[in-house]
């Protein structure tokens, strides 16, 4: 395509030159040149639309192969990461899959690490507490010898 420009461009100058000579012969001699660039210009325009064409072909076809090797992608995240939603896992390349994985990831683990807590501050210890004798530190000293007379009784 760029020898072709080139021609246009010194058939273009030719034609430029001789216009300075004026006269019928070298009038018809331009018309002929101005219809020889016109359909070169109608050709390169034709090629260039065809070459457009191919090149939207080309990145449709590629654009459905980054989808299917994100979709492929996700899949195996999905299967080595099952703890993960897969309705977290969204994006259309590679990279916006990698992205939302490792955002969903860190979700799974704010909430497992919230559950963990509200689970261990809700655990009851299994069986009964230790058995520990009264605090008589707070009784008065009558109180005391009635609580140590009612203990002597019940154990004689």
């Amino acid at each position: 395509m760029t020898e072709e420009t080139k021609e246009v461009e010194e058939m273009k100058a030719e034609s430029e030159g001789e216009g300075e000579g004026g006269g019928e012969g070298t009038e018809n001699e331009q018309e002929r040149r101005i219809g020889e660039l016109e359909a070169t210009l109608v050709q390169l325009q034709q090629q260039m639309a065809e070459r457009e064409q191919e090149v939207e072909s080309e990145v449709t076809a590629l654009r459905e192969q980054l989808s299917g090797a994100a979709a492929k992608y996700r899949a195996l995240i999905l299967t080595t990461a099952p703890e993960v939603p897969q309705e977290l896992i969204t994006g259309e390349t590679p990279q916006e899959v990698e992205a939302s994985f490792a955002a969903a990831r860190e979700m799974v683990e704010k909430v497992k690490t919230q559950l963990e807590a509200q689970a261990e501050a809700e655990r009851v210890p299994t069986g009964a507490p230790a058995r520990t004798p009264p605090d008589l530190g707070a009784l008065s000293p009558q109180e005391k010898i009635a609580y140590a007379l009612s203990h002597t009784q019940q154990t004689t």
